[in-house]
C-alpha cells in the first residue's frame, strides 16, 4: 500500500512540475490574458456606466503664461521679435470702469454717424485723390463717445459697376475714427462702414483669448484590440489633474497633450478630433455685447449724403504724383472692377477662366496645398473646373484629407494635407497628422514645385504667442525651401472676414482673424512668397461675408496664384 502512495506521489510531483515549467515559459501569455480580461470587464463597465451618467466638460488650467510659452525656449532675438508683434497689434480699450458697464454706455451703431468730408476742391472728387469719411460713435442713449477700441470696417463700392475697395480705419482714441478711401474708378461710390464689435466687446474677446485657451477643446481616441477609451486633448492641459500623455512633436518642439486614459497606453491613440465647444463663458451682462441685430456687424448711417461721383482724372495730376505723393499705409492691396480683383502693388492679373488655361500654366507641376480649410477650397475648386483633374481616392475622410488629384496626360499632381493640432476637423487619423514645416522639409522644391499655405482659422482661441511660435517655424522652413530650391513659387493666403453671431463671436470672431493676419503678414514681408490678400478681397466685395468665401472671390483668389506661377510673357519675350 504504502509503495503505491509513493508511486502516486512521484506522479503528482511530476505533474505540478510540469505545470509550473509550462507556466513560467508561458507567463507573459497568461499575464496578457488575463490582463484582456480585466480590460474588457473594465471597459464593460465603463460603457454600462456612461449610459447613465452625463459626459464630463474637461477642466482646465486657465494660466495664460503656461499656454502661450509652452514648447521650446524661444531665442533672445526671437523674444524680440515676439515683443515687437505683439506690441504692434495692440488695441486700444476703455478706461477701467469704477463700475461695471452697462449697456447703455456701450457703443451704438444705430445712434452713431459718418460724414464725407469735402475735398481740396470742395464736393468735387477726381480719380486719384482720397476720400475721408469722419465716423463719430454713440452709446445707445445717444451720447458722443470719449474713447476708442471699436472694431470698424469700411468699404467704398459701386454696385453697379461692381466694384469695391477696402477702407482704412483710423482710430483717433477719443470717440472719432477716420475712413480713408483712394478713389479708383470713374463713377459712382458708396461709403459703407460697419461696426463689426464695440470696444466694450473687445475687450471681453481679449479676456477670453488669454484667460480661456480651452473654449475649443479636443479629444482622441485610444484603442487596444477589444477596448477603446476616449480622452481630452488640447495645447494646454494642467499637469496636475491626472497623467498627460505627451505628444510634442520632435522637430519643431509644438506642444501637444492628452490625458492618459486609465487602462491604454499612450501609444495606442488613434486619432485626434474636435471635441466641443464650451459654453456659459461669458456673464449675461457681457452676452449683452455680442448681439445679432444690434451690435455685431451692423452699419452706421451717415448724417448727410453716403454716395459720391468720381469723375476722371485730372490732367496735371501725374506731374503732381512723383512729388505729392508719399509712402502711405492707406494703399490697399487691391479692388474690384466688374468682379475682378485688380491688384495695386505691380502684380499683373491674369484672367484663367477655362480649365485648359488652368492646365497649360500647371502643366509639369506639383502644387502642395497646406493648411486649413480655406485652402481646401481652392482644392475642391480646381477639381470642379479642369475635369482632367481625377480626384485619386486615398479612402480618406470627408472634408478631412489629405486628398490627391491627378492629369497624368500633362503630367500634374495636386496634393491637400491640413495643418498639425490644433485641427478642428471632425476626425484625423493620428499617423496623418503632420506640420507644415516637417512637410516642407521633405519637399525638394524647384521651379516646378508650387506650395500653398492657409493656417489661420484653428488659431483663434489661442494666445497670440502660440501663433507666433507656428509661423516662425513654417518660416524657417521656408527659408530652407527656398536656400536649396530658389525656383519653387509660395503663396501665403491670408485670413478673410466671416459672419458672425454671439456664439461664432466668442471662438471665431473677426478681431481675432485681424490680430492674427496682421501677424503673419509681418512676419512673412520682405521674403520671396505671394501674399494672396484675401482679408481685402473678402472686405472689398458686395457679397456677404462668410468663413468660405463664394466662388467669385474664390476664382480671383485663384487667378492671382496662377498669375504668379505662370506670369504674363513681355513682348519681347514673345518675339
Amino acid at each position: 500500500m504504502w509503495r503505491n502512495l509513493s508511486k502516486y506521489a512521484l506522479i503528482f510531483l511530476f505533474l505540478a512540475l510540469s505545470g509550473l515549467i509550462f507556466l513560467l515559459r508561458n507567463i507573459h501569455t497568461v499575464e496578457n490574458w488575463n490582463r484582456h480580461m480585466i480590460l474588457a470587464s473594465y471597459q464593460l463597465h465603463r460603457r454600462i456606466l456612461s449610459s447613465f451618467l452625463p459626459e464630463n466638460l474637461p477642466t482646465f488650467y486657465h494660466n495664460s503664461t503656461y499656454c502661450a510659452h509652452l514648447g521650446q525656449k524661444p531665442s533672445p532675438e526671437d523674444e524680440l521679435e515676439e515683443r515687437y508683434l505683439l506690441d504692434s497689434i495692440t488695441w486700444p480699450g476703455p478706461p477701467a470702469p469704477s463700475t461695471p458697464t452697462v449697456l447703455r454706455q456701450t457703443s451704438d451703431p444705430v445712434h452713431s454717424l459718418f460724414a464725407i468730408l469735402p475735398s481740396n476742391e470742395g464736393r468735387e472728387w477726381h480719380v486719384g485723390d482720397q476720400l475721408e469719411a469722419l465716423v463719430q460713435m454713440h452709446d445707445f442713449q445717444g451720447r458722443p463717445k470719449h474713447y476708442g477700441g471699436d472694431f470698424l470696417v469700411a468699404r467704398l463700392h459701386s454696385p453697379e459697376l461692381r466694384a469695391g475697395v477696402a477702407g482704412k480705419v483710423l482710430d483717433h482714441k477719443n470717440g472719432f475714427y477716420s475712413a480713408l478711401f483712394p478713389l479708383l474708378w470713374v463713377g459712382s461710390a458708396w461709403v459703407e462702414i460697419t461696426l463689426v464689435h464695440p470696444s466694450e466687446a473687445i475687450t471681453v474677446l481679449r479676456r477670453l483669448r488669454e484667460e480661456r485657451p480651452d473654449r475649443v477643446f479636443f479629444k482622441s481616441l485610444f484603442r487596444l484590440g477589444f477596448l477603446s477609451e476616449t480622452t481630452v486633448c488640447n495645447m494646454c492641459l494642467p499637469p496636475d489633474q491626472q497623467p498627460l500623455c505627451n505628444y510634442t512633436d520632435l522637430y519643431t518642439g509644438e506642444p501637444w497633450y492628452c490625458y492618459k486614459p486609465k487602462m491604454l497606453s499612450c501609444d495606442t491613440r488613434i486619432n485626434h478630433a474636435k471635441g466641443g465647444y464650451l459654453k456659459h463663458l461669458i456673464t449675461n451682462k457681457e452676452a449683452l455685447l455680442f448681439q445679432s441685430g444690434v451690435n455685431i456687424k451692423i452699419q452706421i448711417h451717415a448724417s448727410g449724403p453716403e454716395r459720391i461721383n468720381v469723375l476722371p482724372q485730372r490732367k496735371d495730376k501725374i506731374n503732381e504724383e512723383s512729388s505729392s505723393i508719399k509712402p502711405d499705409p492707406v494703399s490697399p492691396s487691391g479692388y474690384y472692377y466688374e468682379d475682378m480683383w485688380r491688384p495695386l502693388n505691380g502684380f499683373t492679373m491674369r484672367q484663367f477662366s477655362e480649365s485648359s488655361a488652368i492646365i497649360q500654366c500647371l502643366k509639369n507641376k506639383v502644387v502642395n496645398m497646406y493648411g486649413d480649410s480655406t485652402v481646401r477650397q481652392w482644392f475642391e475648386y480646381f477639381i470642379g473646373l479642369v475635369p482632367e483633374l481625377k480626384k485619386f481616392n486615398l479612402h480618406s475622410p470627408k472634408n478631412v484629407g489629405p486628398f490627391m488629384a491627378v492629369d497624368s496626360t500633362h503630367n500634374i499632381l495636386l496634393k491637400y494635407r491640413c495643418h498639425g493640432p490644433p485641427i478642428r476637423f471632425s476626425t484625423v487619423m493620428s499617423n496623418e497628422l503632420r506640420y507644415i514645416s516637417n512637410e516642407l522639409d521633405g519637399l525638394s522644391g524647384g521651379p516646378n514645385t508650387v506650395v500653398v499655405l492657409s493656417i489661420w482659422a484653428h488659431f483663434s482661441t489661442f494666445p497670440v504667442e502660440v501663433y507666433i511660435r507656428r509661423l516662425r517655424h513654417i518660416r524657417r522652413a521656408l527659408v530652407r525651401l527656398l536656400d536649396r530650391a530658389p525656383g519653387t513659387h509660395v503663396v501665403i493666403r491670408s485670413a478673410n472676414l466671416q459672419a458672425l453671431d454671439q456664439e461664432v463671436s466668442l471662438y471665431n470672431s473677426d478681431w481675432y482673424s485681424l490680430q492674427l493676419d496682421e501677424v503673419l503678414r509681418a512676419m512673412f514681408k520682405g521674403m520671396n512668397v505671394l501674399l494672396v490678400d484675401a482679408w481685402q478681397m473678402s472686405l472689398a466685395h458686395h457679397l456677404p461675408h462668410a468663413l468660405h468665401p463664394p466662388p467669385v472671390i474664390v476664382k480671383n483668389m485663384i487667378d492671382m496664384l496662377l498669375s504668379y506661377v505662370c506670369p504674363e510673357k513681355k513682348k519681347s519675350q514673345q518675339t
